[in-house]
């Protein structure tokens, strides 16, 4: 059959790359290699986070929560404000919204400036979870400069600010994951 592939020819093609170039810096590396190593860098971040956040007492929260807990703000949001920040439709927020409210990390409350709309605030437990967050987030930079280096560190952070431009810290993720509404 001319569609069949011979078992010996079968190799994931992102290992074999990697086995190829790693240690090698003087040989070109393939360009797929580096989203995946960035991404594997914010993986491995946000596993230890959520590890952490969950022996001090969090441990139901996500990564999308923190998104949205971080779309909310300080000061509160309409679930529209939260869709738009995070780049989904307001029925996607308010499914998100109502899962932080029913793990107690937000609450619903009427608008005083606008008694038809009602605003997502942060509960008490909600703001732990986001200063316990940034906390964890200090300690991992910590761990990475103690491994790196601190100079390395802050070279890399300085060359992907470089890169990522003005625009580097926004929440919308989900529209280029296929989320967004």
């Amino acid at each position: 059959m001319d569609n069949m592939v011979d078992d010996s020819e079968k190799v994931n093609q992102v290992v074999e790359a990697r086995k190829e170039t790693s240690g090698t810096p003087s040989r070109p590396r393939p360009g797929h290699e580096l989203p995946l190593l960035l991404f594997a860098g914010f993986r491995s971040l946000i596993d230890a986070l959520h590890a952490r956040l969950a022996e001090q007492g969090h441990p139901g929260i996500r990564p999308a929560h923190g998104f949205a807990m971080q779309a909310i703000g300080a000061h509160g949001a309409s679930a529209s404000d939260i869709g738009r920040r995070l780049g989904v439709s307001k029925q996607a927020a308010g499914k998100t919204v109502d899962r932080l409210v029913a793990l107690g990390y937000a609450e619903r409350a009427d608008d005083p400036a606008d008694a038809r709309r009602k605003l997502i605030r942060l509960t008490p437990h909600g703001l732990d979870a986001l200063a316990r967050s940034a906390a964890v987030f200090d300690e991992l930079r910590a761990e990475w400069a103690r491994t790196l280096g601190p100079g390395r560190l802050d070279g890399i952070e300085d060359a992907l600010r470089a890169v990522t431009g003005p625009e580097s810290f926004r929440l919308d993720a989900a529209g280029w994951l296929g989320g967004g509404g």
